[in-house]
């Protein structure tokens, strides 16, 4: 396992069996699931498709793409994830379980469908081998999701500011051992998430354009998904963020084509797809 950070994995593993989502209703997360997968055009999803999903975690995704799909072959590096996605998605029989990183991905080249990566790929050390590793188990015409955090290209100056205050408190929190850093997010989860969320739903129902407003994309969605990514987002020690054209970049240079950017949050959620064989 070559492309991957050893600390951020063990994190993940951490964070997954904390978060498990075995003692919350997954259908609270379609919202969200739909608007990552709300860019794609309809046909990806079918009876035929095989499909990976890379990063899985603890199977949240997963556990809408499974029912949709021929097969769906779930990846991730920690095996403590790993085993909470095989619990998670226990009533799924297309559902396989591959403990390995992006530069060793166990689908033979071209014979896949569709793969998808939520959230991951901005967590190893080089985006782009991964973004390549991916598309080399496409087949012609297959079609890859990735959502990349972001660089707030699209965001004002002062957006980027408070980004650059909170990277700091970032930093420090990351690098503690797993108790306080569960703690130190848990506490900004309720109170900088939820209070900030729910004024934006308030803001919204009054008529208030919200779009610019910090975590306003968290307003529809449960408090667990604010504890969860609080701690995601506070906790991880290896986070990269990518412009808009940048990521065009890159999945250009790894061979796609087609590529379309949600216009939406989260942002940078975008799909393209390996060129047809002549």
């Amino acid at each position: 396992m070559k492309n991957m950070d050893a600390g951020t994995v063990k994190g993940f593993g951490d964070e997954w069996n904390t978060f498990s989502h075995s003692d919350i209703d997954i259908e609270s997360f379609r919202d969200q699931f739909e608007r990552y997968f709300s860019v794609l055009p309809a046909h990806c999803l079918n009876a035929d498709t095989r499909a990976f999903d890379l990063g899985c975690g603890s199977g949240r995704w997963a556990w809408f793409v499974a029912p949709q799909v021929r097969e769906l072959c779930c990846i991730d590096a920690s095996d403590k994830a790993l085993d909470v996605a095989r619990r998670n998605l226990q009533a799924f029989d297309n559902c396989t379980f591959h403990l390995a990183s992006v530069d060793d991905l166990p689908m033979a080249d071209a014979s896949m469908d569709f793969g998808y990566s939520l959230g991951v790929l901005h967590h190893v050390p080089d985006t782009q081998a991964a973004l390549c590793s991916c598309a080399r188990k496409l087949k012609p015409g297959g079609i890859f999701l990735v959502y990349l955090y972001y660089a707030f290209d699209n965001r004002p100056a002062w957006f980027r500011g408070l980004w650059k205050c909170s990277d700091i408190l970032r930093r420090g929190i990351s690098r503690m051992p797993y108790p306080p850093r569960l703690w130190l997010s848990q506490v900004i989860a309720l109170g900088v998430y939820w209070p900030l969320a729910r004024l934006a739903l308030w803001l919204e129902k009054t008529g208030v354009n919200v779009n610019n407003l910090p975590l306003s994309a968290y307003r529809r969605l449960p408090f667990y998904a604010m504890r969860t990514d609080a701690l995601d987002r506070f906790g991880t020690r290896l986070e990269q963020r990518f412009t808009r054209r940048q990521i065009e970049s890159m999945l250009v240079a790894a061979g796609f084509e087609n590529i379309r950017f949600s216009e939406h949050d989260p942002f940078w959620c975008v799909y393209a797809s390996r060129p047809n064989e002549d």
